[in-house]
């Protein structure tokens, strides 16, 4: 991803777990926090609850390209964590792509179009 970073500590995910505003749909909760910087960080977690070690990779794989083709759309200097429902398990990259956007949109998330 060209604009983002990982979160990969638990002090980090734990921070915008406690100091962000979170909104949810049927497959995704997505927390979402300014950290002034000039870059995104992006965590992604995905419960045994959702599945095996197979499904729970294929949910985050499919949850990071979508984010990563939506990338350039974003405004920068926020830290995000999507979280995977137990319904993601089955669903296809579309549902989760619009399931992102939807979360997006309702954030407030996209940049202005300049």
């Amino acid at each position: 991803m060209l604009f983002t970073k990982s979160l990969k500590k638990n002090y980090q995910f734990r921070f915008v777990y406690n100091k962000g505003k979170s909104l949810a749909n049927k497959y995704l909760v997505m927390y979402l926090v300014k950290n002034n910087s000039k870059e995104n960080f992006l965590g992604i977690s995905v419960s045994k609850k959702v599945g095996n070690s197979v499904v729970r990779s294929r949910v985050t794989r499919l949850i990071r390209e979508s984010y990563r083709l939506n990338e350039e759309k974003l405004k920068k200097g926020y830290s995000l964590v999507v979280i995977a429902r137990n319904p993601s398990s089955t669903a296809s990259y579309h549902d989760i792509n619009k399931a992102m956007n939807h979360l997006f949109s309702k954030h407030n998330f996209f940049a202005p179009v300049s």
